[in-house]
C-alpha cells in the first residue's frame, strides 16, 4: 500500500525548483521534469529523480507514469500552450490534483477549473509547505521554525471547547483567532464549543505540525 503522496513538477525554473526541493527535503517522492537538458543535469545534484522530457506529449506522460502521481505542479507559465497541454494530459491520465502556475487571471481562465497559483502572491516554498501540511487550509512561515496556519476543526474536536481539548499542551499551539465563515474573532472565548464550520488560526513550531497529519 502506498504510504507517501507522490508529486511531479513540470518546469524547473526558480519557482518549480523551489517547490521540488522543498518537497524532496521533506522526504517526498518527486519526479522533476524539464525540456532543457542543462537544467535537468544541474537539478540532478539535489533532485533524485530528474527527467529531460516533453510533457506536452501523451506518450511521455504515459512513460513517466504520471497517471499514478497524486499531485502534479505545472510551472511553465511563460509557455501557455505547453501549460494547457500538460494540464489537459494530466487530467486525462487521471491525476487527482493538478496545480498550475499562472502569470495572470487570463491564463487562469484558459487553464480551466484547476487549482492555480500566482507566484507574486505565493512562493514556491510556501506552496510546497501547504502541500506537505495536509489538513491545513493555509500556512505562512513566520520564521525558519515557526508558522501560522489555518486548521479545520477535526471531527473528534467537534462539540468540545478549547479548555477540554487543551490543544496548547497536546500540540504546542498558540491559538490567535477563531474563524467562522468570513468572521474572524481574536477575542477568544475558551468555553466556545467548536463545530465543523469553525477554523482555528494558530501559531506553532513548524516541526510539531506533523502531529496533526
Amino acid at each position: 500500500m502506498k504510504t507517501k503522496k507522490t508529486y511531479a513538477v513540470f518546469g524547473l525554473g526558480r519557482y518549480g525548483t523551489a517547490v521540488a526541493k522543498e518537497l524532496v527535503e521533506n522526504g517526498m517522492e518527486v519526479i522533476a521534469v524539464d525540456t532543457e537538458e542543462r537544467i535537468v543535469n544541474d537539478a540532478a545534484a539535489y533532485l533524485p529523480v530528474c527527467k529531460c522530457a516533453d510533457v506536452t506529449d501523451a506518450e511521455v506522460i504515459s512513460r513517466l507514469g504520471i497517471g499514478n502521481i497524486d499531485t502534479v505542479i505545472v510551472c511553465m507559465a511563460s509557455n501557455l500552450e505547453a501549460s494547457v497541454m500538460a494540464v489537459t494530459l494530466c487530467k486525462e491520465a487521471g491525476v487527482k490534483t493538478v496545480i498550475a502556475k499562472c502569470s495572470n487571471e487570463m491564463q487562469q481562465k484558459i487553464l480551466g477549473a484547476i487549482q492555480v497559483v500566482f507566484p507574486e502572491n505565493e512562493s514556491g516554498i510556501r506552496l510546497a509547505k501547504n502541500l506537505l501540511s495536509s489538513g491545513f487550509i493555509d500556512m505562512i512561515s513566520l520564521s525558519k521554525d515557526v508558522s501560522m496556519v489555518e486548521i479545520d476543526v477535526k471531527d473528534e474536536w467537534c462539540g468540545k471547547n478549547l479548555i477540554e481539548l487543551n490543544l496548547r499542551k497536546k500540540y504546542g499551539f498558540n491559538i490567535v483567532a477563531i474563524k467562522k465563515g468570513e468572521k474572524v474573532n481574536v477575542n477568544i472565548n475558551p468555553e466556545q464549543v467548536l463545530d465543523s464550520e469553525t477554523t482555528l488560526i494558530v501559531i506553532a513550531n513548524t516541526a510539531k505540525l506533523g502531529k496533526l497529519k
